[in-house]
């Protein structure tokens, strides 16, 4: 069998669809750091502009309905939190194929070319292979 990729099922066009609505996702210690790194600037700067913080979470900021970091695209795609990374390759999507019809009828970067059942056959073998971890 030809390796499987994520490719194989998904590849971000950085639309912004799903960085859009009034809330982020939240930031785990390791989605800060590589944010800050990726960012080059120190954690008190990443924290001022680009984040909102609310006891111990941690999430991006948001501006006129949408993720601080969406501009035509992700503009710190490389820095991502590990959420934003995944989505929208979820579990769920293995579940439910209304699910998977509402996800992929809004997101151009899922293979439509695929039929549900092969799309299913390849997240499930990412998955397990942990080609895609969930944290």
């Amino acid at each position: 069998m030809a390796e499987i990729t994520i490719k194989d099922i998904f590849t971000c066009t950085q639309c912004g669809y799903c960085c859009h609505g009034e809330t982020t996702v939240s930031l785990d210690d390791n989605d800060q750091r590589r944010m800050v790194k990726s960012l080059g600037l120190s954690e008190k700067e990443v924290k001022e502009q680009y984040w909102r913080v609310t006891g111990k979470i941690v999430q991006m900021k948001t501006v006129d309905g949408h993720c601080v970091f969406y501009d035509k695209g992700c503009s710190v795609h490389h820095g991502r939190p590990w959420r934003c990374a995944q989505w929208p390759l979820h579990p769920s999507l293995l579940l439910d194929e209304d699910n998977y019809k509402a996800i992929s009828e809004s997101c151009p970067g899922i293979n439509r070319e695929i039929s549900y059942e092969d799309f299913c056959r390849k997240l499930k073998h990412l998955i397990d292979e942990q080609t895609i971890i969930y944290c």
